[in-house]
């Protein structure tokens, strides 16, 4: 089941997956060694799911076991103080099914690296979580009027 929480101006999950879907570059998050790690991706949104591609023998295809992960990505302008977040959670699996393969091989999503172009990433999305960043709105007084200044 998909869900939007967050602090902040929470952001629908229909709009996080159309500002995803706009990203060229996320972050998988996922633990090594007992230890959270962080690793920038190009990806793609297949449906429900997240779709990127690594190395055989890479600490995220290890990570891709079934394993509960977190796909970050983000646009901020440090300029205008402005932007948004969004984080998908779900598990990720390697993609060893030949017909899913085939299709998903087709999908214009090429590795960093020439040893990643076969070795496919799932992450099936099952929480949405985004929110957007920006100034805080300006503070208003009571309807009745400023806080008296107590004398000295």
């Amino acid at each position: 089941m998909l869900e939007s929480s967050g602090l902040g101006l929470t952001i629908e999950p229909a709009e996080c997956l159309r500002l995803v879907s706009k990203a060229p570059i996320g972050r998988v998050i996922f633990t090594d060694q007992a230890l959270p790690a962080v690793q920038p991706v190009n990806f793609l949104l297949d449906g429900d799911s997240v779709i990127f591609r690594t190395g055989a023998g890479s600490k995220l295809a290890s990570a891709a076991r079934n394993s509960v992960v977190a796909f970050e990505v983000d646009e901020i302008d440090p300029g205008q103080h402005r932007g948004w977040s969004v984080t998908l959670i779900g598990h990720a699996e390697i993609v060893t099914d030949q017909e899913d393969r085939d299709r998903l091989i087709r999908l214009p999503l090429r590795g960093w690296r020439a040893d990643e172009d076969n070795h496919l990433v799932r992450i099936r999305i099952e929480v949405i979580r985004g929110r957007r960043i920006g100034p805080s709105p300006p503070q208003t007084e009571p309807a009745d009027g400023p806080d008296p200044i107590a004398p000295d």
